[in-house]
């Protein structure tokens, strides 16, 4: 299983691509491929898998461990369109991927329970697009939405198995924290 996030500095051009696999018996980190580039396409709001997706297609091409299943730190079915970066790269990759976002980019929701794995649907033009998911008692919630081959209860449970101990998920927590380590060391004034 892996966990995959792209950043990047406003208004800069420049991308920081990263996929951790871990596995999934003990959430020890087994694999890391990062990539930096230049953003081929603008900054659009509700388009990022046009500016994200390529960098992190070529952080995927360096695995020599094919994941089973991706948890992106984006949307899936939750977007406006339906179709968010969780989607764009479970098919470009042909892999289960699930969206996993810390907060709403579209939808109505009640607010879930306080106790961890309390979930409310996330609605949308009379349809369930997410579930609104509680990953630790009392913190805020999590947006999970199907990203590409698994239902939204099989997402749900699958991020609460790889959250045991903060809110996000401990695949996406070790690509932002590479992610984090690539853009520091591109900052860093060479000796």
């Amino acid at each position: 299983m892996a966990g995959a996030d792209v950043s990047y500095d406003r208004g800069s051009p420049v991308l920081f691509a990263a996929v951790v696999v871990l596995d999934a018996s003990n959430l020890e980190i087994v694999e890391v491929a990062a990539t930096t580039g230049r953003a081929a396409f603008p900054y659009v709001p509700g388009y990022l898998s046009f500016r994200e997706l390529p960098p992190l297609l070529e952080a995927f091409a360096k695995l020599r461990t094919r994941p089973d299943l991706v948890l992106c730190d984006g949307h899936g079915r939750a977007h406006p369109r339906r179709f968010g970066f969780a989607c764009h790269l479970g098919v470009a990759l042909d892999v289960p991927a699930i969206g996993v976002a810390k907060s709403r980019l579209v939808g109505e929701h009640r607010e879930p329970g306080l106790r961890r794995g309390a979930h409310v649907a996330l609605r949308a033009d009379g349809e369930v697009i997410g579930e609104v998911l509680r990953t630790q008692p009392g913190v805020k919630p999590v947006y999970v939405s199907v990203g590409h081959r698994v239902s939204l209860a099989t997402a749900r449970q699958l991020v609460l198995r790889f959250t045991p101990r903060y809110r996000v998920p401990e695949p996406i927590r070790a690509a932002h924290a590479e992610v984090n380590r690539l853009r520091t060391e591109t900052r860093a004034p060479s000796r």
